[in-house]
């Protein structure tokens, strides 16, 4: 580094290790420094921001307390970790974050030892340490185990099934609860009221707010009063917290930005814990940077941006996405249609359904982090008589499957998921790709399977679920911008289970179903300048099938490729799966299925891991070339019926 670097203290620390030769004042220095690091490396890369920029003392403070990676530090979601993997190594490397062959934007075990846990999806902190804590305990070589949980994280029942086994089990663990009132949406429901309740009623200063067990770690002058304080923060009966409930020693609320405080507390909990510790830290998210602590959603997920204005740089679309055309769309048929309510979990921006609920307040239900709930309780409204669309993630609607079988499918409850993010998203990697929501749902009896193939579809479709009352029901659709087609006025109500032909050809046949519709008919354009003329069809659903549509495609078709953005086991199993037992194999076609291979892909643009999946338009055409020069020697069919 230049000897003006900005950055003097954080050039001395190429590892964790290197904090236990700073004193506190260095310490805070380092925090400073960390947070501008950090600011200067996302508006190169884009990211999450405001998470990382919350916690960036607590970052510091943990790793000078306990002894990383010996000690476990694992961080709920991972989506904050950034300050974490600049202290641990990987600073040279931050300029990759996010990138194709670089650093994921969450803890990844395979990336580095000091990521111990890894993660993407709320809530999973608490029973991961709790696993680290208990191999301790049976003689594997683990130190102390830290969970750093959000508020909004904490909304999910799985951090409370691991905190009451915690407190069953009485091993020593600690639990930081990252306050910061705001998750991605502003949190929701009583829990969050509750952590307001008790961070107002206490000085933020760990001296006063010292859990009892803890305070006679405490300086002597404080000691006194350790107790008292200690009342001014519970609300509980008889003087504890609903955390103290469940087994957990608790201390806060502490200032999350503090760091003599922050030192303090850890200090005192690691000196004197033996069993589970929650540690309340109140912290703000995007600390330190104005355009993130002003903005709505404190720059959670932003692209690169110029640090001087806050601006972000963003490419011009050149046709809306499909999130904003289903927020559009399920706004206006809402206000035709008082029976018409949404339900998110926790993404409210992120599905679209903000459009909505400034509108129609009264019918848009956030329901936090809490998947699981958000499904019944959509199953509930739809067993009253409403028509509730369950608006998720396809990567986070695996978290609510069981609900899905149980709640919804099996008493046939007409439930419409309106399911985002289908395929493959880009920066967020592996952990939230939307690759096996069909499979798991073409496979439930009464379950109705859509997706979209371009946002008029979409529109189509939604017009579809909102007609269909007599069973569940669901459409994808992926992220980003749709393809530029017309967007109908109105909706059309599809038949069920009926495809459409999109292109007519001769010998060969693309059955996609999905948005990539859009490269088998630029695989088809790339044929057609060879002489190859190819029949492209749009299956609109995965269940029930065109099973009409698929007898054609065979009847007058010498080879047949079905297309998805989906994982092994989706649509295409669904196809080879009738045509095995119709006795359509019979027949000698040549038949292939194109989708997600049997792999995690990590981060990249979205081209490229389509790309690294081999289904890009140039994998398609070279598919049906291979299959062309295998019917040079077969007989085409006598007879070519014309579809319509």
């Amino acid at each position: 580094m230049t000897p003006d670097s900005r950055t003097p203290t954080l050039d001395r620390v190429a590892c964790p290790a290197d904090l236990k030769r700073l004193n506190d004042a260095e310490l805070t220095l380092l925090a400073d420094e960390l947070r501008h690091e950090t600011i200067e490396t996302v508006s190169r890369t884009g990211g999450h921001l405001g998470s990382s920029l919350g916690v960036v003392e607590l970052t510091v403070a943990i790793h000078s307390v306990f002894t990383t990676p010996f000690d476990k530090l694992i961080w709920d979601v991972g989506h904050q970790c950034y300050p974490h993997k600049i202290l641990t190594g990987r600073r040279e490397q931050m300029g990759t974050l996010r990138q194709k062959g670089g650093l994921s934007g969450f803890t990844k075990r395979s990336e580095s030892d000091y990521d111990a846990f890894g993660a993407a999806h709320s809530s999973t902190s608490i029973s991961a340490a709790l696993g680290f804590a208990m191999g301790r305990q049976m003689g594997m070589p683990v130190g102390d185990t830290i969970a750093v949980i959000g508020d909004g994280a904490i909304t999910a029942g799985m951090a409370y099934e691991a905190m009451n086994h915690a407190g069953h089990l009485k091993e020593r663990l600690f639990v930081i609860l990252n306050d910061n009132d705001m998750s991605i949406a502003p949190p929701v429901g009583a829990m969050s009221a509750y952590l307001n309740g008790i961070a107002e009623k206490g000085p933020l200063a760990v001296l006063r707010a010292a859990a009892e067990g803890i305070e006679a770690a405490l300086p002597g002058p404080v000691r006194d009063g350790a107790r008292r304080a200690r009342a001014l923060v519970t609300g509980m009966p008889g003087g504890g917290t609903l955390f103290e409930q469940f087994g957990f020693e608790y201390i806060g609320p502490i200032d999350g930005h503090d760091m003599g405080q922050l030192l303090a507390t850890l200090r005192a909990a690691k000196a004197r814990a033996s069993g589970p510790v929650l540690i309340h830290c109140v912290t703000v998210k995007g600390k330190g940077y104005a355009p993130a602590e002003g903005a709505d959603d404190k720059y959670h997920g932003v692209a690169k941006f110029d640090v001087a204005t806050g601006a972000q740089v963003k490419s011009k679309s050149n046709a809306p996405s499909y999130t904003q055309v289903f927020g559009d769309r399920l706004t206006a048929m809402a206000a035709r249609d008082p029976k018409i309510v949404a339900i998110t979990a926790a993404m409210p921006g992120g599905t679209g359904l903000d459009v909505m609920a400034r509108r129609f307040p009264a019918r848009v239900f956030d329901v936090g982090i809490a998947e699981q709930h958000g499904v019944t309780f959509a199953a509930g409204l739809a067993a009253s008589g409403m028509r509730p669309f369950c608006a998720i993630y396809s990567s986070f609607l695996q978290r609510g499957y069981d609900q899905i079988v149980h709640d919804v499918a099996l008493q046939n409850l007409p439930v419409r998921f309106a399911i985002d993010r289908a395929g493959l998203v880009g920066q967020d990697g592996a952990t939230h790709a939307g690759a096996f929501d069909i499979g798991f749902l073409a496979s439930l009896p009464n379950m109705t399977v859509m997706a979209a193939g371009d946002e008029a579809e979409l529109v189509h479709m939604m017009a579809t679920a909102a007609a269909h009352d007599q069973g569940p029901i669901a459409f994808r659709y992926p992220r980003g911008e749709g393809v530029g087609v017309e967007i109908p006025a109105e909706g059309q109500v599809l038949e069920i289970g009926k495809g459409r032909v999109v292109r007519e050809g001769e010998a060969l046949a693309i059955l996609s179903f999905g948005a990539h519709l859009s490269e088998a008919l630029l695989a088809a354009d790339l044929l057609a300048e060879e002489g190859i003329m190819v029949t492209v069809a749009d299956a609109r659903f995965a269940k029930p099938l065109d099973t009409a549509l698929i007898d054609r495609l065979i009847a007058d078709h010498g080879a047949l490729v079905t297309l998805e953005q989906g994982a092994v086991g989706g649509f295409g199993a669904q196809v080879l799966q009738y045509l095995a037992g119709s006795g359509g194999l019979d027949r000698g076609r040549l038949i292939r299925t194109m989708t997600l291979p049997d792999k995690f892909i990590d981060q990249a643009s979205p081209a490229q891991m389509y790309a690294e999946a081999g289904l890009t338009a140039a994998d398609i055409a070279a598919t049906l070339r291979g299959l062309a020069a295998k019917l040079e020697h077969r007989p085409l069919p006598l007879a070519r019926p014309r579809l319509i």
